[in-house]
């Protein structure tokens, strides 16, 4: 092999990538091809409703490289039924997921009901605590109402995805064994308090994350994110700890593998 075709020396995990909606469905093969060659061994892709839960399934039974978690996501709150939370256990036994999720609570979004987001919640945490799962959570404007729901239950740990909380709600996170996403925002310049958060947080509390379609990197603003803009997501947060590449792909990788049991 040639030196223009060497593997990446880097192996690096996207945490929370929706590899399987339409925005992919084009390319999504040659997507997940150029991750890999940027270094992206595995990903995890979170549900969002339902109907997709098969499709998600499929496609990761496709590639051992792709994990599936299972879950309802509260900002499509009108498309869940009450059916939907009576078939994820069914769906939970019989698929193995690694994870429950993406599933949270939206206060910045002010017309979804703020007591239909939390119901939706409690049930699912209630679930993952019953198959011993972890979960992946969507927050906004809501980490201390997710922290006390979190401290009422029994859980291994999971992923606060995008995480821009306080330091003090990181340690109440860590402190019940979760991880922290960071992604596509952490490379934008203008992103200060972020860039410090990521900075005074302990290495065993990171993973690396792109959401993509959604939240990009600053060299693709404005356009669809994917799975292999993460090297540059590693980047930022090498550049900000002011640490080598090698050493936070090295920490961020056994963190997934850890929470995510892959």
């Amino acid at each position: 092999m040639n030196g223009s075709h060497r593997l990446p020396a880097l192996r690096i995990i996207d945490t929370h990538c929706h590899l399987d909606i339409e925005q992919f469905d084009a390319d999504r093969e040659e997507v997940l091809a150029r991750a890999r060659k940027h270094g992206v061994t595995d990903l995890v892709i979170p549900a969002v409703t339902a109907d997709r839960w098969d499709g998600l399934l499929t496609l990761c039974r496709g590639d051992a490289g792709l994990h599936a978690a299972l879950g309802l996501h509260p900002v499509y709150l009108e498309q869940h039924h009450e059916t939907d939370l009576e078939k994820l256990p069914d769906a939970i036994a019989a698929s193995r997921p690694v994870a429950v999720g993406e599933i949270g609570l939206d206060f910045a979004l002010r017309e979804l009901d703020r007591q239909r987001q939390v119901a939706l919640l409690e049930r699912q945490l209630e679930i993952a605590e019953g198959f011993e799962l972890p979960v992946i959570l969507h927050v906004r404007k809501a980490h201390d109402d997710i922290i006390r729901l979190l401290k009422k239950r029994s859980l291994p740990g999971g992923t606060v995805h995008a995480f821009n909380g306080s330091l003090q709600q990181a340690e109440s996170y860590i402190a019940m064994g979760f991880k922290l996403g960071f992604g596509g925002m952490l490379t934008f310049e203008r992103s200060n308090r972020l860039r410090r958060l990521a900075k005074a947080l302990p290495a065993s509390s990171l993973v690396l994350e792109t959401d993509a379609p959604d939240l990009t990197v600053a060299s693709h603003q404005g356009q669809r994110n994917s799975p292999e803009y993460l090297p540059e997501v590693l980047a930022a947060l090498a550049e900000v700890r002011g640490e080598t590449p090698e050493a936070v792909a090295s920490f961020t990788t056994a963190n997934a593998r850890d929470v995510f049991n892959l």
